[in-house]
């Protein structure tokens, strides 16, 4: 489908796949859908358990292509199903699940000093070879008495749902970033995440020893060089 789709009526929809019915949603709402994005807003209630047994049949005819015997190879006999439920359910769950429910409160003592979450284990993927992205993030807080602060919990709810989806580790930062900026609106506010691509360990030129690490700075973090030092030099004795 495309932005000339025509307009379809209900019956016509409900006799799609759930994939193409959740697509043509999308589309119509001219809403991007790239592998990091999150499409919840745009499913229905059981289509998710549709969307999974889709992918189980085309992963089935992966298979087959590959030229497995599923039938005979007593190994692989379920491995559709556990590959499709790992897609949608576990590991690129944040595309196809709402935000973790979090709570925040008011910063009645008015904090404003340098606070720090971390470190949080990050599980992701790369969206070029759909392979694991294993690693850390730090994040760094500068409240004012205006923050919405918040569990320390939901930083770790928050940067799994945000991790769990097709991407590269720059924008994943970056989503992370913004999604905090959003909820805490923090003076400043400051990420780093060092990670394993095993795209470059278990493929290509398969260097077991490199890692990847970036970050983001906002506000006073990329203000004062100060207290980006301080920043950086805690979070390297966790």
């Amino acid at each position: 489908m495309n932005e000339g789709s025509p307009i379809l009526s209900e019956a016509e929809l409900a006799a799609l796949p759930a994939s193409e019915r959740i697509r043509y949603r999308l589309v119509n709402a001219r809403q991007r859908h790239h592998a990091n994005d999150n499409i919840s807003e745009h499913i229905a209630a059981g289509e998710l358990d549709e969307l999974q047994a889709e992918v189980q049949a085309k992963m089935q005819e992966v298979l087959r292509a590959l030229v497995i015997d599923t039938e005979g190879d007593h190994n692989t006999q379920e491995t559709a199903k556990r590959v499709a439920k790992m897609f949608v359910r576990e590991v690129f769950r944040g595309r196809y699940e709402a935000a973790p429910p979090v709570t925040d409160f008011p910063n009645v003592e008015r904090l404003n000093e340098l606070m720090i979450v971390g470190p949080i284990t990050v599980r992701s993927a790369c969206s070029h070879h759909l392979c694991p992205i294993i690693g850390k993030v730090w994040i760094g807080l500068l409240p004012n008495e205006h923050s919405n602060l918040i569990g320390l919990s939901k930083y770790a709810r928050l940067t799994d749902w945000v991790m769990s989806r097709p991407q590269i580790q720059e924008e994943a930062v970056t989503m992370l970033a913004n999604e905090l900026q959003r909820r805490v609106q923090p003076d400043g506010l400051a990420l780093v995440m060092d990670a394993d691509h095993f795209c470059m360990h278990w493929r290509g030129v398969k260097d077991m020893d490199s890692t990847m690490i970036n970050s983001v700075m906002r506000g006073a973090f990329l203000k004062d060089a100060n207290l980006r030092r301080e920043f950086l030099s805690l979070i390297r004795k966790t």
